[in-house]
């Protein structure tokens, strides 16, 4: 069998590595009752996560005050929101989220094949880490890169170009795989391979839309090129 194809991979953590939403939902709705506010869908949620935790706590705001994201940031109770949702949301991390089919054995095969992982997602850093540490996936991956890693976040390709440089590795020897419009768009900006998962969380809009080059059924797909153990 011939070598397997990529050095490095690159992977969406919410809705492609783990079912986040349940949890997402829960501390938003915890914040939101704690301010005396209406609570909103889980559906909703869905459907906003992507841009980071921060902007889906925005739009959960703007929907239930009827009222714009500027006016959400720019009010005088904002910060204080903010912060009690981050509260909320590490003690909610682990509690109703769960890693997708064949995630945690995919992983370390590619990791004993010597192909570098990383996590490259818009949540921030603080939550990424509780994440991870929630489900014991931190020692699998080579390196996070978090929506506030640096100074842009996907779709920019900024992470992709960190990583290509980083590892020493190739763009063709490149894929991503997550799970959304955001996901593909990030890698074609970087010029990388894309596969995409059907189950995630890609603004109600199927994935396929997208044009990834591969949509996957789950990670299993990822091993099928490993070569075959002496």
């Amino acid at each position: 069998m011939t070598a397997y194809p990529y050095d490095l991979i690159l992977f969406d953590l919410d809705g492609t590595l783990i079912e986040t939403a349940p949890e997402i939902a829960d501390a938003v709705n915890d914040t939101l009752t704690r301010f005396e506010l209406p609570p909103v869908t889980q559906q909703q949620v869905n459907d906003w996560i992507g841009h980071g935790t921060r902007t889906l706590l925005i739009q959960a705001l703007a929907e239930v005050g009827k009222t714009t994201l500027e006016a959400v940031q720019a009010a005088d109770n904002f910060k204080q929101i903010e912060a009690a949702f981050g509260t909320h949301y590490e003690q909610r991390c682990g509690t109703r989220s769960h890693l997708y089919p064949c995630v945690r054995e995919t992983l370390q095969a590619l990791r004993a094949q010597g192909v570098k992982l990383v996590v490259m997602t818009n949540k921030e850093g603080r939550y990424t880490q509780v994440v991870l540490d929630a489900h014991e996936l931190a020692p699998l991956f080579d390196h996070v890169i978090s929506g506030d890693t640096l100074p842009v976040k996907k779709p920019n390709p900024a992470g992709i170009d960190d990583c290509l440089q980083r590892f020493g590795v190739a763009r063709e020897r490149a894929l991503f795989v997550g799970d959304s419009s955001i996901d593909v768009a990030t890698a074609r900006n970087g010029g990388i391979t894309v596969w995409a998962l059907p189950y995630g969380y890609n603004m109600g809009e199927p994935i396929e839309s997208c044009n990834p080059d591969r949509v996957i059924p789950d990670f299993s797909a990822l091993t099928t090129l490993l070569p075959t153990p002496a």
